[in-house]
């Protein structure tokens, strides 16, 4: 399915050349700190990243669809821009479930850590 390669490239080149046409409109948006409609506003927050943090990669571990959801499982890693350039890593998964129009109409993440975990990872070396 073209839909689930084009998000499987989008990955490997996050955050940037996202292709954001693949979104509806007024695509809705959730993970752990976000919560939005708009494709314009999912735009905002990808270019927040690329911009205020260094060294983004969203690692894909698995991709497949089931019905008219596209599952992800992935890693983000970030350097966050403090004297001491804590590395950042959160693991994680999304659902993003597409209309007839091959649009995604819903992008919910959900991470496999708590917010805290990913707070603890700017002051310590190994947070737990």
């Amino acid at each position: 399915m073209k839909l689930l390669e084009t998000i499987k490239n989008d990955y490997q080149t996050f955050p940037k050349n996202q292709t954001y046409s693949v979104y509806a409109d007024n695509v809705y948006f959730k993970d752990p700190v976000n919560e939005f409609t708009g494709v314009k506003r999912y735009q905002e927050m990808i270019q927040f990243m690329s911009t205020w943090f260094k060294n983004v990669d969203l690692e894909l571990h698995n991709i497949y669809q089931s019905n008219n959801i596209i599952h992800t499982e992935w890693t983000l890693h970030w350097t966050t821009p403090l004297p001491w350039k804590p590395p950042i890593s959160i693991p994680g998964r999304s659902e993003l479930t597409f209309n007839d129009q091959n649009l995604i109409i819903s992008h919910v993440d959900y991470w496999n850590c708590s917010r805290w975990d990913v707070v603890k990872q700017h002051f310590f070396l190994n947070p737990s």
